[in-house]
């Protein structure tokens, strides 16, 4: 199915955005902290046009799934509420919408942690921009898609995702700085490349514990008479903390000295050593993992020719991404995935 088959004429724009991966730096970002993700080939593209009914019309190709909308009707739920979310936050902010034909299609995995939602937000966004010629900047289009997830769909996201699907690409490193937006696109560690493979266990952020652990991050810095957990650098600071918040302090503030450290231009050994001590503290201090992920990235980092592996995303499921000898991606991935499957998990090859 295409736009034209849905709504029998040619869109007016097409705009496009990338799922990612993030290598470093996990559950930081609405933290205030650091982040170092990347772009994936995988991406969603919308096709926008013109609703000659007064109504907005979204049709998803690949869960075939169409939501018609009145545009003062309630929030849809499902896809349709990141897309409406997104025209709502730009009516918010003093943006004229007409109603519209929205036709999505996408070849990011939905549920593996690589920020399809992201993804979806910003073409969304780029789409709109295009189309009603709005003086938007690609920061701007990542912090209307962020206010989308958080308002309408219901997850208290942080800036990561959206602004690596808005600014990130396939053959760089993007260092983040949550609380100011500073940036700067790094090249990956010498001699290395990335390989990501999805665990088979889909997860849900909205029904997860990712908002328990905003909360409780929240509380911890609180506690500690800090804005946020960012301005924390000693992990022995959270020690004075009650259980569980010392935990997910200590994730915290080691990850953003992790991050930190992997600015140094640091060997892609060392590097691979700070993704294994990511996954040990998302592990055992965050709790965000589940035993197919630790089961795959023990596989990995078992691996000759793999520097480091851990899981990627919010956790409770989804994919990871494991740092490996540039031109040996390809085999190591189809040799992991082989071992892993054949333990009756059903994983996936997405990134190679």
């Amino acid at each position: 199915m295409d736009y034209r088959q849905i709504f029998n004429t040619a869109p007016e724009v097409e705009a496009r955005a990338p799922g990612r991966v993030n290598l470093l730096g996990e559950h930081t970002d609405y933290n205030d902290g650091f982040v170092l993700p990347t772009a994936i080939p995988q991406h969603t593209t919308v096709a926008i046009g013109f609703s000659p009914d007064g109504r907005h019309h979204f049709y998803s190709a690949e869960l075939e799934e169409q939501v018609d909308l009145d545009p003062a009707g309630a929030n849809p739920e499902g896809f349709a509420s990141y897309v409406a979310g997104c025209i709502r936050v730009l009516e918010t902010a003093g943006h004229s919408i007409p109603p519209l034909n929205i036709f999505v299609t996408s070849s990011v995995p939905i549920g593996s942690g690589l920020s399809s939602s992201a993804a979806l937000e910003v073409a969304t966004l780029r789409g709109l921009r295009s189309l009603l010629h709005l003086p938007l900047d690609d920061v701007q289009i990542a912090q209307f898609g962020q206010q989308a997830e958080i308002q309408y769909a219901g997850v208290s996201c942080g800036i990561l995702d959206q602004m690596a699907s808005s600014l990130a690409d396939t053959d760089h490193m993007l260092f983040l700085d949550t609380r100011t937006l500073d940036r700067q696109v790094l090249p990956f560690p010498t001699g290395a490349e990335i390989v990501v493979i999805d665990s088979g266990v889909a997860r849900s952020l909205a029904t997860s514990g990712y908002n328990q652990r905003r909360a409780e991050c929240e509380a911890a810095a609180k506690q500690l008479g800090v804005k946020a957990l960012r301005d924390i650098t000693d992990p022995q600071q959270a020690e004075q903390l009650p259980d569980p918040l010392r935990q997910r302090a200590r994730h915290v503030i080691t990850e953003n000295n992790r991050v930190l450290k992997a600015l140094e231009g640091i060997t892609a050994e060392a590097f691979g050593e700070l993704m294994n001590d990511s996954h040990a503290s998302l592990r055992d201090d965050y709790e965000v993992s589940v035993p197919a992920l630790d089961a795959l990235v023990d596989i990995l980092q078992n691996t000759p020719d793999v520097f480091g592996a851990r899981l990627t995303g919010a956790g409770f499921g989804g994919a990871c991404v494991a740092l490996v000898a540039k031109g040996k991606g390809d085999a190591i991935a189809r040799s992991t995935l082989e071992q892993y499957n054949h333990t009756g998990h059903n994983g996936r090859i997405l990134v190679a």
